[in-house]
């Protein structure tokens, strides 16, 4: 018997978009957040590489795209001139770009470049020579394949495949001991449920060899991330993944997909050329007739679909496959998501409605929010979008049923700093629309929408008889308190199926 003691009792948070494997190994590496200028930089790595002198790889994450100033940006000679001995990488907040050290490129091989798949770089110097930026994943992975995981912790989202080289029983002690942090973490949120965004099978052995311990704290979906391969084969694999894994704390059954990469680094698929790049709309990972494939196939086998579509034009071309599938296989409640929709047509936003399309977005990512800079992002979207970018009010009103997350290790996984995001979210314009969200709104997309999202509304995210015994309670009266003040909430108690997982 719990006395709350009139403070607020919710359902157990369902974080919807998170990376559980690669958001626990960041638990312990170095973060950069708010650090500004050349000398901090510097400042900050010395002293963390001076506190893990056996680390292959130093990894030092939430690397502003500005952090040395609007008009200087990072490269390989710059992180020489702070750490030249040793490899170093840095990764963007998004996660979709990594500066390397000269020493980490050269064990990675790529300092003289490679041919990379659409939409990856290397970026070149004039001397012939990688200048240290590496965008997206494929120009990227083998520098955060040196670190101790040897990047195990990163397959489920670069690749999707399983681990080369068969982990030995010490990795994979490694490896769930890291995933356990990563469960506490979310627990001590008020997190009881987690959706991951990146998977293969790998990562669903990990957590039922956690769960056989006894230590499964929290319930995960985890999804087979499809990058390349043999269509076939990889959805037969997902329909194995979900026939194997199917129990109400550990489950599979969706297909994640990346169709373009993002705003900052001109990666994302725009419809429109760039406000600052004439001529230029990004590329897609997937043409559309292969893309259309991916979805047909995936749906005909009752798989659920997740796409990462950040750009308008990536959004429009997601619904596009989703449409291709339904006349393929017949309309059925097959409940396909679109993660992120950083900047959304009119048009499009109707489609999700009528094809009831489930709008995954994450509060914590519109430029001036949690500490992100303005720019470069509001420049490259162009102020004739700003209208149509973040569009969380005209998504809802549309009748759209829209989720929220954090995308951890993106953003910090505390759903109460999302909220508060969420609910206090400022115009960049006076003429534009007020994307505010109420406290039920916001608690709506993190419990029972977010439930409904994996199939689960008839058993979590509310509390009622019957429904599992997924609780927060939190330290204070959360309707009596102002919205800018949110993000001090904290739970007392967090209780996954009954079972104190989390006390103050």
């Amino acid at each position: 018997m719990i006395d709350a003691q009139g403070k607020t009792v919710t359902p157990g948070i369902n974080e919807s978009h998170i990376h559980i494997f690669g958001g626990s190994a960041e638990l312990d590496q170095l973060s950069l957040y708010n650090v500004k200028g050349y000398e901090a930089l510097k400042a900050a790595v010395q002293a963390y590489a001076a506190s893990k002198p056996n680390d292959p790889l130093l990894i030092a994450n939430t690397a502003d795209y500005t952090i040395l100033g609007d008009d200087r940006g990072l490269d390989r000679h710059i992180l020489d001139s702070i750490l030249a001995d040793r490899p170093l990488a840095l990764m963007s907040p998004d996660h979709h770009t990594v500066w390397a050290n000269t020493i980490a490129l050269t064990k990675a091989g790529i300092l003289e470049g490679r041919q990379l798949p659409s939409g990856n770089e290397i970026v070149m110097g004039e001397d012939g020579l990688a200048n240290g930026e590496l965008r997206e994943h494929y120009a990227f992975d083998d520098v955060m394949a040196l670190s101790a995981s040897a990047g195990r912790d990163r397959l489920g989202l670069s690749t999707g495949d399983e681990p080369e080289v068969a982990p030995t029983a010490a990795d994979r002690a490694f490896d769930r001991e890291l995933i356990k942090r990563g469960l506490h973490h979310l627990a001590s949120h008020g997190i009881t449920s987690f959706q991951n965004m990146d998977g293969n099978r790998y990562q669903l052995e990990l957590l039922s060899e956690i769960q056989a311990e006894g230590n499964l704290i929290c319930r995960g979906r985890v999804p087979l991330h499809y990058v390349s391969g043999d269509i076939i084969e990889q959805m037969d694999k997902a329909a194995q993944m979900r026939a194997d894994f199917n129990g109400e704390w550990l489950n599979s059954g969706t297909v994640k997909v990346f169709m373009d990469g993002v705003l900052d680094s001109h990666t994302a698929l725009m419809y429109d050329d760039y406000a600052d790049r004439p001529g230029w709309k990004g590329e897609p990972r997937f043409d559309q007739d292969t893309f259309n494939r991916i979805c047909t196939e995936a749906d005909k086998r009752g798989l659920q679909i997740a796409v990462h579509s950040i750009g308008d034009g990536a959004v429009a071309s997601v619904i596009d496959g989703y449409v291709a599938a339904r006349i393929a296989n017949g309309a059925r409640d097959s409940r396909h998501r679109i993660e992120h929709i950083e900047v959304v047509r009119d048009i499009d936003i109707q489609r999700m409605a009528d094809m009831r399309i489930i709008a995954s977005m994450q509060p914590p990512h519109p430029p001036g929010q949690m500490g992100l800079p303005l720019e470069p992002t509001l420049t490259r979207i162009g102020r004739s979008n700003w209208e149509r970018a973040y569009a969380w009010r005209a998504i809802r009103t549309a009748g759209v049923d829209l989720i929220f997350s954090s995308d951890w290790p993106v953003s910090p996984v505390s759903p109460m700093r999302s909220m508060h995001s969420a609910m206090t979210r400022q115009r960049w314009a006076d003429d534009l629309p007020d994307n505010r969200q109420t406290l039920m709104e916001a608690l709506d997309a993190y419990t029972t929408r977010a439930a409904f999202a994996e199939f689960a509304e008839n058993w979590k995210g509310q509390l009622k008889p019957g429904f599992a015994a997924d609780i927060v309670v939190w330290d204070t009266v959360l309707d009596a308190v102002d919205p800018e003040a949110i993000e001090t909430v904290a739970p007392a108690y967090t209780i996954c199926a009954g079972h104190i997982t989390y006390q103050a």
